[in-house]
Order: structure tokens, then sequence, then C-alpha cells
């Protein structure tokens, strides 16, 4: 997607998708954070942790921010050791999205969080390529967004989350414009923006998610623990009583 974030809905879109993460990033605190792929967005950048990664899937993309290169599906941490990931669509750029999203559950601390972004097929951008790749069957057309990988729904991907035993905290959508190529175009239906947060939110291009990693706690019983209920349940006198019981029998 580096090259395509040069064109002009590239840029609008980078342009909103960058806003999204410094604003849920800035208060996430922990010490170890970690971005994967989509090295034109810095998802990190005003996030404070001491200790912050972009890793990439494939060495090919250069980037001089790069700090690692791995298989999203095998990350190369310890269970429970980062306190944030951020995904700019690193999950529908991945060969077994479901297996990524694994993975990343897996290195998150209890009550860490993942960032997710990605591109919505229930919009106008989703249409526009889902006709382009229509059209190229057919021997001509050119695709309107990056070639690779493929959309993955909003619901479908809240689902994907609540089956890790992610919780979602926050979710919106935004980049109501149609998909036009022209950058007179795209300040044209400017107005879009707002019209559709308001009346047709749920079709923006891209959709973002903030969700945090629960981990159910447990309480571990003695051997004893029968005993311990008996006693618990065992009828106590109360202190009251005993006094006036006491004092009756003065008189």
């Amino acid at each position: 997607m580096q090259d395509w974030f040069a064109t002009p809905p590239g840029r609008y879109l980078l342009a909103w998708e960058q806003a999204q993460f410094d604003e849920a990033v800035a208060d996430v605190f922990g010490y170890h954070a970690l971005q994967l792929g989509a090295a034109g967005v810095e998802g990190l950048r005003t996030n404070r942790m001491p200790h912050r990664w972009l890793a990439l899937p494939d060495p090919d993309q250069r980037s001089g921010r790069a700090a690692l290169f791995t298989d999203f599906a095998a990350l190369p941490f310890a269970a429970n050791s980062l306190d944030l990931v951020v995904l700019p669509h690193a999950l529908e750029l991945s060969q077994d999205p479901h297996a990524a999203l694994r993975e990343v559950e897996r290195v998150l601390v209890p009550e860490g969080r993942v960032v997710i972004c990605g591109l919505n097929p229930a919009s106008l951008w989703g249409m526009r390529q889902r006709r382009a790749h229509l059209y190229r069957r057919l021997g001509f057309g050119d695709l309107f967004l990056p070639e690779g990988g493929e959309f993955i729904g909003y619901w479908r991907m809240r689902d994907w989350l609540r089956l890790l035993s992610f919780e979602v905290e926050s979710g919106r959508f935004g980049i109501y414009r149609p998909a036009v190529r022209s950058e007179a175009w795209l300040e044209r239906c400017r107005w879009m923006d707002t019209a559709g947060e308001r009346w047709w939110p749920i079709f923006g291009a891209v959709y973002f998610l903030v969700a945090v990693k629960r981990v159910r706690g447990m309480r571990l019983l003695s051997a004893d623990w029968r005993r311990a209920a008996a006693r618990a349940t065992a009828p106590v006198p109360i202190a009251g009583k005993m006094h006036k019981a006491k004092a009756d029998r003065a008189d």
C-alpha cells in the first residue's frame, strides 16, 4: 500500500487513519508497543511507551522505520509480553488473518489493547473494488485499491475479536467521499464526510476498532474448602443478645 498512499485517495485515507491512531494510542500506557504492517501509517507516533517497533511482512518493503521482518502469524515475542498492538490493514493483507489475530491475542498482556483499521466492503470504495475485479476478469480495467488481500467486514471482525476474548472498547467508520481518483473531485465531495457520519455511518470506506484483551479470573480452592464453607454457614451468636442475656441473669 506504500505507493497507493501517494495517490489522492490514498492521501485522503492516510490523513483520516493517522488522526484516528494519534487519538487512540496517545493515552495507552505500558512498556512495549508494536505496529504490524503499513509503514506509511505512523500508528505509534503519539504513544509514549519506551519501546515501540514496526514489523513488516516482507524485507522488500524498504522502510527506515522497520525494526523487524516477520510472519504476522508467528510473532517473535513471548506470550503476554506486549501492551499495545496496532494493525493498519495488516489483517486484510495477511494470508491467514485469523491466525494473525490469534497471534496478537497471544502476545498481548491481559488488559492490553489492539487497534485495528480495515476497509469496509459495504461502502462505495468496496463496491468500486469488486466491480474492478470483475472488469479485470473480462480483460480490462484497473483496480481502485491496492491488489492483494481481501476485505474483512466490520461485524465479522467484531465476531473474531469476541471469540478471542477481546472486548470492543470503541468502533467507528470514516471516509464517505466516492471512489474517485481525482483530487479535485475529492475536494468537491468534502461535504459527504459530514453527511455520511450523520445519515449513513456504517457505509464508510474504512472502519476503526479498539479492543481490550480480557482474561477471566479464577479463585483457587484449598483442600479443605468444604469444611471452610461449613464453618462460614454455622450459626454465630449476636453480641447484643448475649449481653442482654447476661444482664437478665444478673438481675
